[in-house]
């Protein structure tokens, strides 16, 4: 008798075949179950040995550890106990210097009062002292403008030089008097070309009505005698064109047509 398949009729696969199918994704499974064991596996070896590590050298860990702490310690005691202290003593002792060169600004026997201030009186240290017992402090730093100063009102030029060289401050201020000073020392030495070269720089240390002005008019006569008319023009020029109000630009238009 004739056998007849349905249309759309399948015949079940083999349960022998369900079981291996099974079974092949149980191993593929079981092998990427494997893989990522082995990374951590590796992972936790890793940490073993770092663990290891630190455990074989904890000694010199907590040494360095350790002397970090007591380095910032010390520098904290050092500037509470040796530094501050220093420079409140630096300050007390320099104030009598200071009255003796605000006396001779203000015309009191200038000369004697100017070497007061350098070298002492009263029983207090003078700028010159204070810089040599004080080295390192903010007193010491002031001192070395101050005896400047002091040396380029008595005509010591070269002293007055050395000492504000050493000067340094973030005071714009006082970093262009200071500039400007080494300026006039270098001019009364007749070393022109110095003089210039510091008058330019007090005159940008710090844009203001005083003392810009009154370095570029400065540079620009010393251009002049050095036959430099265009730097001449130039800073005077500025002179007019901005600080025209300044006692430096009274007779500014004069002094441009110099330099024609």
């Amino acid at each position: 008798m004739a056998t007849y398949n349905k249309r759309g009729y399948k015949a079940p696969k083999p349960q022998e075949e369900a079981v291996e199918n099974e079974f092949e994704q149980a191993v593929e499974i079981d092998e990427k179950g494997s893989t990522t064991a082995g990374v951590f596996n590796k992972l936790d070896e890793g940490a073993s040995k770092t663990e290891e590590w630190v455990a074989r050298n904890q000694k010199y860990i907590f040494g360095f550890v350790g002397a970090i702490a007591i380095a910032t310690a010390g520098y904290l005691l050092y500037d509470k106990f040796v530094v501050e202290p220093k420079e409140d003593d630096a300050a007390n002792e320099m104030f009598q210097a200071q009255q003796y060169f605000q006396q001779a600004v203000e015309g009191q026997a200038a000369d004697s009062l100017f070497a007061l201030s350098l070298k002492g009186g009263e029983g207090k240290l003078g700028f010159l002292g204070i810089v040599d017992n004080y080295s390192g402090t903010k007193a010491a730093n002031l001192a070395h403008y101050y005896a400047g100063m002091a040396y380029l009102n008595t005509a010591k030029y070269k002293e007055a030089v050395q000492q504000l060289e050493q000067f340094s401050s973030d005071d714009m201020m006082l970093k262009a008097l200071a500039l400007g000073g080494i300026g006039d020392a270098f001019s009364e030495l007749d070393k022109k070309e110095d003089a210039l070269t510091y008058y330019k720089k007090a005159a940008e240390a710090n844009d203001n009505e005083y003392t810009t002005p009154r370095f570029l008019f400065k540079a620009g006569q010393v251009a002049l005698a050095l036959n430099k008319k265009a730097d001449a023009a130039k800073f005077f020029t500025q002179i007019k064109e901005k600080y025209e109000g300044s006692a430096e630009g009274a007779n500014i238009d004069a002094l441009i047509a110099m330099t024609e």
